[in-house]
C-alpha cells in the first residue's frame, strides 16, 4: 500500500476496480481545509482520460508494472501488430492504448507496460526521442533566418510537425515525441 505522497507521473495503481496510471498530478495546501492532490489519470482498460481529486494520505493499491520493449511490425485498421525481439512473440494492441502513435514508423522500437503478476499488457509509449526523415515540406526561402518562422512539415510516420525554414525534404530531424516539437536536424 501506498499513500498520495507517493504520487509519481507513471504510476500504475488499482481504483475502483480497474487499473489507472497517473499522467499528471499536484499537490494543493489550500488556506483553509485538508491538503488534496489533485490528478489527471488514464484508465489503463479503456484508454478513458479522468481528473480526480485525492484527499491527502489516502491509502492506494499500487500494481506492479515492467516495461519491455517491442518492434512495430504493422496496422491494420485501429490494431497495432508488435514483436518481442528476445522470443518473437507477438502482440497485438489498439491504436488508443499507444501514446506518441503518431511518431511510430514500421521497424521502430515501443515499451510495452506489463501487469507484471498478471502478464497483461496495460499500455505502450513510443520513445521520448525519435529521429524521423521528412517526407513532405515547402522549400524555404533563401535568407529568411533572421527570426525564428517554422513552417509545417510531414514526416515519413505521416505526423505534421512545425520545423525550422531551412529543413528540406530528406533531411533527417530528431523529435521530441511527448511535446510534438522539433529539436534538431541529423547529420550524417
Amino acid at each position: 500500500m501506498a499513500t498520495t505522497a507517493d504520487f509519481r507521473n507513471g504510476l500504475c495503481f488499482n481504483y475502483n476496480g480497474d487499473p489507472w496510471k497517473i499522467v499528471s498530478f499536484l499537490h494543493v495546501k489550500p488556506g483553509k481545509g485538508p491538503a488534496f492532490v489533485r490528478t489527471k489519470i488514464r484508465n489503463l482498460n479503456t484508454g478513458r482520460l479522468l481528473e480526480n481529486t485525492f484527499t491527502s494520505g489516502i491509502k492506494i493499491d499500487v500494481i506492479r508494472v515492467e516495461n519491455r520493449k517491442y518492434q512495430f511490425l504493422y496496422s491494420e485498421n485501429n490494431d497495432y501488430h508488435l514483436m518481442n525481439n528476445e522470443d518473437y512473440e507477438q502482440l497485438m494492441m489498439q491504436k488508443d492504448f499507444i501514446e506518441g502513435v503518431e511518431f511510430l514508423k514500421e521497424g521502430g522500437i515501443i515499451e510495452v507496460l506489463f501487469h507484471a503478476d498478471e502478464g497483461m499488457p496495460l499500455s505502450a509509449q513510443v520513445p521520448s526521442h525519435v529521429v524521423l526523415e521528412i517526407t513532405f515540406t515547402e522549400p524555404g526561402v533563401k535568407g529568411n533566418t533572421a527570426t525564428n518562422a517554422t513552417k509545417p512539415a510531414t514526416t515519413e510516420s505521416g505526423a505534421l510537425i512545425n520545423v525550422p525554414l531551412f529543413i528540406n525534404e530528406g533531411d533527417k530531424i530528431k523529435i521530441d515525441t511527448e511535446k510534438g516539437t522539433y529539436i534538431e536536424r541529423i547529420k550524417e
